[in-house]
């Protein structure tokens, strides 16, 4: 059978497999995409493998200048900071308030869709443009301005790390992937007040600006992923506009600690477990029919083995690599240094996979995020004037949709990595201090990303249950 039938044949399996309801939990995927994705996969690594081979061919002095950031513009503006962050406080108490009053069906209640699909997805995507907003819009900082100068009562320890925000970052993946009930309203409602109230504490006794660099692990995580920003807001004196190509924030950053690089790999392995969590391949390996899953208490031990096995396997192989090519290289730099400077490039193949799995949920999840806005309590009010609005998953009926949406996403897993072979090589330029030696070094790094963007192509291709 060739692939042009198999392709014809994908699209209307997928409709006979899945249900007509969508999930209201980001990571579900309400439909199976039964592409074809053998072309794709050898397409993808020859594309990845290519870029890291040009780039020998590239003068170092050309690569600084392309990733050089630009300002476009700079003006004055009043400090708002302030304000944003209690507007923020203020959205995230209503939410809250919806999760523990209002409907009980996830796809009806504000709660679950904002967590789960407006911020896990739609803000990450956001931040990949515009930079990190959580920064002014997370609903701490307001009340510590409020409260006073910052003044902590102990200093958060430098030899911490980002250790505070990895435990954080664990905990959310643990929730989203293994609890049996992340979706249900009032249990997200306390989740997240728990955590607010959790934070704030912290912040109280060691700083707001120390917890919120290492210790939250969304301003952490919202930071990592701004870095890829091609248009960045930065505020000194005056706001600044800057553009770029995607990723030369991750150029000008500073080198994390070992913690840091952790929490960056532990990102793309928590979402890389969750979509592997949910396809038939993985059930099958736990003795599960995937057409009678028995519910998430069933596998709760089993996908906090795989979970910690992830992240477990590849912080292992991304060592491997960076060790192989500092041995190859014969005169390596500081080993911390190199696995925090070369971890920093992997964040466009974590915010590539994170859109690509991500991104059914958040075409349909979305417009029930509308339909929750001009509804929020379930109690048939219209506060948006929409009048009868219907989700519709219409653009998942028709081959030529859902072609479409397989080649955004594995589109964007292909550019991700792309991008990320580029920035590991300049970033190896200033590591190795020459080209011959960068190519060198970086060559396990470069097979690593080439394995990971063969399976990312293959786990799209899975079917889930």
């Amino acid at each position: 059978m060739n692939w042009v039938y198999r392709a014809a044949l994908g699209p209307a399996a997928a409709l006979m497999l899945t249900t007509a309801q969508a999930q209201a939990h980001a990571s579900g995927r309400g439909f199976v995409l039964l592409m074809p994705t053998e072309t794709m996969q050898w397409s993808g690594a020859i594309a990845v493998a290519l870029s890291f081979l040009l780039l020998a061919l590239v003068p170092a002095r050309a690569l600084t200048a392309a990733f050089r950031e630009i300002t476009v513009a700079r003006f004055p503006m009043p400090r708002v900071e302030t304000g944003l962050s209690l507007i923020g406080l203020l959205f995230w108490g209503l939410v809250v308030f919806a999760g523990l009053t209002g409907a009980r069906d996830p796809l009806a209640n504000p709660l679950p869709l904002t967590v789960w699909t407006l911020l896990w997805v739609g803000f990450t995507i956001g931040c990949a443009v515009f930079g990190n907003l959580w920064a002014a819009l997370n609903p701490w900082s307001g009340i510590m301005r409020l409260i006073g100068p910052d003044a902590p009562l102990l200093r958060l320890p430098r030899r911490a790390g980002y250790a505070p925000a990895l435990s954080g970052l664990m905990a959310f993946g643990w929730f989203e992937i293994v609890d049996i009930a992340p979706d249900d309203p009032a249990r997200l409602a306390q989740a997240v007040a728990g955590y607010w109230l959790i934070t704030l504490a912290a912040m109280l006794v060691f700083g707001e600006r120390d917890w919120l660099e290492r210790g939250e692990f969304l301003n952490v995580f919202f930071g990592f992923i701004g870095r890829v920003a091609p248009l960045r807001i930065r505020r000194t004196e005056k706001v600044e506009v800057a553009v770029s190509l995607p990723g030369a924030g991750l150029i000008s950053a500073a080198t994390p600690p070992l913690s840091g690089a952790l929490f960056i790999l532990f990102a793309l392995a928590i979402v890389s477990f969750d979509g592997t969590s949910e396809t038939w391949w993985w059930l099958s390996q736990l003795g599960i029919n995937p057409l009678e899953f028995p519910g998430r208490s069933a596998v709760v031990g089993a996908n906090t083995v795989g979970l910690l096995l992830a992240c477990g396997v590849l912080t292992a192989a991304f060592a491997a690599s960076l060790g192989t090519g500092l041995l190859f290289t014969g005169r390596p730099p500081q080993w911390a240094e190199a696995a925090g400077r070369l971890a920093l490039s992997i964040i466009p193949i974590s915010l590539a996979y994170h859109f690509a799995h991500y991104l059914i949920a958040l075409l349909v999840n979305g417009q029930y995020a509308l339909a929750t806005a001009t509804d929020p309590l379930a109690t048939g009010a219209d506060l948006l004037g929409l009048g009868q609005f219907y989700v519709t998953t219409s653009f998942l009926n028709t081959r030529e949709s859902v072609a479409l949406i397989w080649q955004v996403q594995s589109g964007a897993i292909i550019v991700g990595h792309v991008i990320a072979v580029c920035i590991a090589h300049r970033m190896a330029l200033d590591l190795w201090q020459g080209t011959r030696r960068a190519m060198i070094g970086q060559l396990p790094l470069a097979g690593l990303m080439i394995a990971y963007t063969v399976f990312g192509l293959w786990l799209l291709s899975q079917p889930t249950a």
